[in-house]
């Protein structure tokens, strides 16, 4: 069974960082895009950031461009996106889902894991 696992969530003053961990289980991450999504309360779900399954093709959201960076480590079969100067309006939960090998259409994702709670207050 596909399986994917958020962590790294939790509560951080505005102009900090936090690193979540997208790991999967049951299967090889090496043949799938991971895209991160979140959604904040009374929002619709909005892409975060999506990395190719080769890693060379990055995309992401205009409101987080410059401050988040995706990476993964396939031996390790995690993905990681890297959150920088955190705003009060990056508070949400952060879900990852699994594509085959591209960033296409958020329909493509699935195998969405339970996700992680990311709270920017001061």
């Amino acid at each position: 069974q596909l399986q994917l696992v958020e962590s790294g969530g939790g509560l951080v003053q505005p102009g900090g960082s936090l690193r979540l961990s997208c790991a999967a289980s049951g299967f090889t991450l090496d043949y799938y895009a991971i895209g991160w999504f979140r959604q904040a309360p009374g929002k619709e779900r909005e892409g975060v950031s999506c990395i190719s399954s080769s890693g060379g093709s990055t995309n992401y959201a205009d409101s987080v461009k410059g401050r988040f960076t995706i990476s993964r480590d396939n031996a390790k079969n995690t993905v990681y996106l890297q959150m920088n100067s955190l705003k009060p309006e990056d508070t949400a939960v952060y879900f990852c889902a699994a594509a085959p090998y591209y960033c296409l259409t958020p329909a493509a994702f699935g195998s969405w894991g339970q996700g992680t709670q990311v709270t920017v207050s001061s």
